[in-house]
């Protein structure tokens, strides 16, 4: 399914290499996802064949309880965590890059963050050159400037590449898999020693996700951000 096309009116404004992208719930939108949606955050979480072997093995209430000692307790986590993986499912459904790991079945324990960007988007164009999308979500109950901020300034350190910490983890998964991810690890493990993927095949997104009206702070910090690469504020 489009999740977001079921779910979502877009408003979509673009300025060179600026996209300012703001979805709102429609009307009976949460209906239509309701039924998709669970299977959609189960898969961010663990393999769902994986589960469905647990579930042939132990039954519903023994895959249900291996499956929770993946997500987190804390409201406050399970609503970054959510962010995160909607962030993901956007990304993929309206742009050319794939998010190709699953970072929240790798966490070192359920209530703690992952290191490193908040999602990776790996793009491979026709001439075989690789293109990264570093990614920051903020989950609030009300957006406000100071969190705006905080997100810009993750998405400028290191000069606006993604953390080695991150490519790393990504391409070493890559590689565990088949010829065509392993590929993609291999260009990525390159970039991590080269750091020669110029700044306009380094996009930037950020992806806020809250209860409130888009703050006019969210448009300053766009207009603000450099020329140099894509921008995209979702």
């Amino acid at each position: 399914m489009t999740l977001f096309n079921d779910w979502c009116d877009f408003e979509r404004s673009e300025n060179n290499t600026k996209r300012l992208w703001k979805l709102r719930e429609r009307e009976g939108g949460r209906d239509a996802i309701a039924d998709a949606l669970p299977e959609i955050v189960r898969s961010h979480y663990d393999d769902l064949q994986r589960i469905a072997e647990d579930v042939r093995a132990l039954g519903f209430a023994g895959a249900a309880a291996i499956l929770a000692e993946r997500i987190p307790r804390t409201s406050r986590a399970r609503s970054g965590e959510l962010g995160e993986i909607l962030a993901t499912e956007l990304i993929e459904e309206e742009t050319d890059y794939g998010v190709p790991i699953r970072r929240l079945r790798y966490k070192d324990g359920r209530e703690m963050s992952l290191r490193g960007d908040d999602f990776l988007g790996v793009h491979v164009d026709d001439e075989g050159r690789l293109h990264l999308l570093k990614g920051e979500s903020k989950s609030r109950a009300a957006l406000a400037k100071a969190t705006i901020t905080e997100a810009r300034k993750a998405l400028s350190r290191d000069d606006g590449r993604p953390t080695a910490t991150t490519l790393l983890f990504v391409a070493d998964r890559l590689l565990e898999g088949n010829d065509e991810q392993s590929e993609k690890g291999r260009l990525i493990r390159n970039e991590v020693a080269t750091r020669t993927i110029p700044a306009d095949r380094i996009d930037h997104v950020f992806f806020s996700f809250s209860g409130n009206a888009t703050p006019d702070a969210l448009a300053e910090d766009l207009d603000n951000a450099g020329n140099d690469r894509t921008h995209t504020v979702m």
